[in-house]
């Protein structure tokens, strides 16, 4: 009997109407579409503008999304795995909720929180539940209302990020094709850099820090930047000297959209043409937990049956790591 691995059968993504290109940003901060440009790649980014909607409102129709794709039932889906660094609210699971309200009555849920990395977590832990035998059907969904926690005076921040969700089903296979490897790493270093300094348990939520705006997102850009370049390169070249695979092996790079510099930087390290790149951060920015599948909704056309993929992403924390899978259908 063949191994069983984990393979992609389908992707589904869904993100907001809003368009906030560079120019409107200039109104709201010191910044211009030339500078935002040539130092991140970004020239829009989505937002989430509808009343009362959180990051389930985006998930729920990623997720119903690959679903209809794939003609799903979502009672037979066993497990849903939320990637997400800004759930609904504190404690109660927004997976829960997008399991309840999609109807996947049967599968149980949870969250997982690695900042950028969240979706490259979570294809790690999607492929050990359908390895192990147990399941057949987990989808992972990777979702961010980035808007929720980024001030628009910090234009350190709110030039790079938007709103967005994907989702993926994984499901096993028997011809060796899906998730093949991977190198996963953090280092607690990196929690000073980029984090949001109040709301949690050390420094809970008063009228101090809500005055001090403690609840948007912090960055130490040129120390994150610096970090997310070699961590995504250095892991990016070990999993392919893991595997034996040159760069005429890999047919596409999946990487993390953070920024152009970064992706390029990645890029160099594995000697991998432009061409073999997959790149939207133009359009959406960084949707932190949701830019890798939305990068495979977008190319999902151009992907072939066999074809060798390298994941790679970098995150707060520090979190980082990369993966390679074998696409396993043709659009």
């Amino acid at each position: 009997m063949n191994k069983i691995t984990a393979a992609i059968t389908g992707v589904g993504k869904y993100l907001p109407d809003y368009v906030l290109n560079n120019k409107e940003l200039e109104a709201l901060v010191d910044t211009n579409d030339e500078w935002i440009t040539t130092r991140t790649g970004i020239k829009e980014r989505r937002i989430l503008k509808e009343p009362n909607a959180g990051t389930s409102y985006m998930a729920i129709r990623a997720a119903q999304d690959v679903l209809a794709k794939t003609n799903t039932d979502p009672k037979d889906i066993d497990l849903i795995i939320m990637s997400t660094a800004t759930p609904d609210m504190p404690v109660a699971s927004t997976g829960v909720y997008v399991a309840s309200q999609i109807g996947a009555t049967n599968a149980f849920a949870f969250d997982l929180q690695a900042a950028c990395s969240s979706f490259l977590f979570g294809m790690s832990s999607a492929a050990s539940y359908i390895e192990s035998g147990r399941y057949k059907k987990v989808l992972l969904i990777g979702a961010d209302k980035m808007s929720s926690i980024i001030s628009y005076k910090d234009r350190a921040t709110c030039i790079i990020f938007g709103d967005g969700a994907g989702a993926v089903l994984f499901e096993p296979n028997n011809e060796g094709l899906g998730y093949q490897d991977a190198i996963l790493k953090s280092d607690g270093i990196g929690r000073e850099f980029l984090k949001i300094e109040a709301g949690g348990s050390i420094l809970p939520a008063n009228e101090e820090t809500v005055a001090n705006g403690q609840h948007f997102v912090f960055q130490d850009g040129k120390t994150v930047f610096k970090y997310a370049v070699s961590g995504m390169a250095d892991v990016s070249e070990q999993l392919l000297k893991k595997n034996n695979l040159t760069n005429e092996d890999v047919n596409w790079l999946v990487p993390h959209q953070a920024n152009k510099r970064i992706i390029d930087a990645t890029a160099q390290r594995i000697n991998l043409a432009e061409e073999k790149v997959m790149i939207n951060i133009e359009k959406y920015g960084n949707t932190t937990s949701a830019t890798l599948p939305l990068l495979l909704n977008d190319y999902e056309k151009q992907l072939k049956k066999g074809d060798n993929l390298v994941f790679a992403a970098f995150g707060g924390g520090f979190t980082w790591g990369a993966i390679y899978l074998k696409w396993a259908y043709n659009s």
